[in-house]
This record gives C-alpha cells, structure tokens and sequence, in this order.
C-alpha cells in the first residue's frame, strides 16, 4: 500500500507595499475608507525528506523599483534562510504569471515549472491588448516562459493535476484565466496555499474581492473552492495577507516576521 508523502511547508515573505489602504483591498468598499491595510508578498515551500517544490518565484529589485513596491529580501536569500539553494530547485508551481508570481523565475535554473495551460493561454493572447488586463504581466516574464515551453521546461495542467504525492493544482481563474491553487498534505492535514484566490482572510470571509479580476462569478466561486479543498477554513493560506505572519509560528525565532511555518496549527 502506498503512502501519501507528508509535507512541510513555509510562508517566505519577501517584500510588501506600506501605505496601502483598506479600500484598495476590497471590490466593493467605502472610498472614504483610508485605515491602513498593507499588502505583503510571498512565496512558499513544500518539503519532504528527498524533494523540496516551490510555489511561486516573486519579483526582483528592478521589478520592485519600476513598480513601487519594496523589496525586503531577494527571494533566493528568503529560501535560503530555511536552507534551499534556489539554483538546485527542481519543481516550481506557478499559480499564475502575474509579476509578483513569476518575476525570479530565471533563480531557478534546472525547475521544471507547472502552470495551467489556460493561464498561458491568457497571457499570450487578446487579453493583453488592452492595460486593464495587461498592467500586472512584465512581457519579458511572459517570453521568458514561452522560451521554457520550447525547452520542455513547462508542465501543463488543464484543471486538477497531481505535481507529487501529496502536492495537487486546482484550476479556480477569476482573478486571471489560468489562476491555480495549491493543495498539500502536511501532518495537520490538508492545507491550501490560495495564492491570490484570496489575497486576505478578509476578501474570501466577506466574499468581497481584491479589484484586480478576470472574472467575478469564477473569482467568488473561489471561495468555495477553497473550502471545498481544505480540511478547515482555518487550513486555508490567503496569498498576501500579513496576518499569515502573526498567527503561525516561524520555524526559528530568528525567523519571526519573515518566515513561517504552515503545517502546524495557527495561533488563532
């Protein structure tokens, strides 16, 4: 009988944007509405005892700059911490091509990257014609994968795909086309990493989505979807949330306010 693996897993978190108000968060909201809310930004790590994959490659220094966005640590010396050697990742999930998702893609040398095929669909097609669809993909993200798609470094999925035991991609969209979450067996069960099927708690608890869409109906589907996947709400890992930070443990105090460790149960 064969055994599911049983993973580890990590929040990162590598840059963040201060000075971001509540009602930039929210679909729906009151303009006059000026508390702060920040957004941080993350990529995350499953490991086993014999492979390590990647959920999502971040943005660089030049990307931070031309966007405004501050970038706290690369995120190679982010995966460094918890010592992984971006260079000698194998496996990289890619929950959508959105800068912030892919922009340190090039770190990671030998990967093999995994990515629904309608989201490439997306961000090589019509879509991009116009700014409001386009305004979050860096062109030069978008060739670069198409160049890895003629090296044979790109797996498609089309829907729910298995990438390793224990590690499943779950097509949701709304927020782009091809937008993925990530479901992984840790030992307190299923946990999903939503990525930015719910970029807070707050959007999927209100149902009230962060105003960058593709398609509502698919984006408040979502939420479901979530639900549907996890063993619990509280197994559920918004995509930018700072409250990520708060309510799990890092895996050394070192580590606090940088990275945490999701397969042990929040402090909620």
């Amino acid at each position: 009988m064969t055994t599911t693996q049983i993973w580890e897993l990590y929040a990162i978190k590598y840059g963040t944007i201060e000075g971001r108000n509540r009602n930039e968060n929210f679909l729906t909201s009151d303009p006059h509405d000026q508390s702060p809310m920040p957004l941080d930004y993350f990529v995350w790590a499953a490991i086993s005892d014999n492979k390590t994959i990647i959920i999502d490659t971040g943005f660089n220094d030049t990307e931070a700059k031309k966007r405004g966005r501050i970038l706290q640590r690369s995120v190679t010396e982010g995966l460094s911490m918890i010592g992984i050697t971006a260079s000698n990742v194998s496996d990289v999930i890619v929950t959508h091509l959105h800068y912030d998702h892919i922009g340190g893609h090039t770190e990671f040398p030998l990967a093999k990257f995994h990515l629904q095929e309608s989201e490439m669909r997306y961000a090589t097609g019509p879509y991009m014609c116009t700014h409001t669809m386009n305004h979050s993909y860096t062109p030069e993200h978008i060739m670069s994968m198409v160049k890895n798609v003629f090296e044979g470094r790109v797996t498609f999925y089309d829907g729910v795909g298995q990438v390793a035991s224990g590690i499943t991609v779950h097509h949701v969209g709304g927020h782009t086309m091809g937008l993925q979450f990530v479901r992984v067996l840790t030992k307190r069960g299923y946990v999903v990493l939503a990525s930015d099927t719910t970029h807070f708690y707050e959007n999927m608890l209100q149902k009230n989505p962060f105003p960058i869409i593709f398609n509502l109906e698919d984006m408040v589907q979502g939420y479901s979807d979530l639900l549907d996947q996890a063993d619990t709400q509280e197994h559920i890992i918004p995509g930018h949330d700072p409250i990520v930070l708060d309510i799990y443990p890092a895996p050394d105090t070192r580590l606090t306010g940088v990275i945490a460790r999701l397969d042990v149960a929040p402090n909620i």
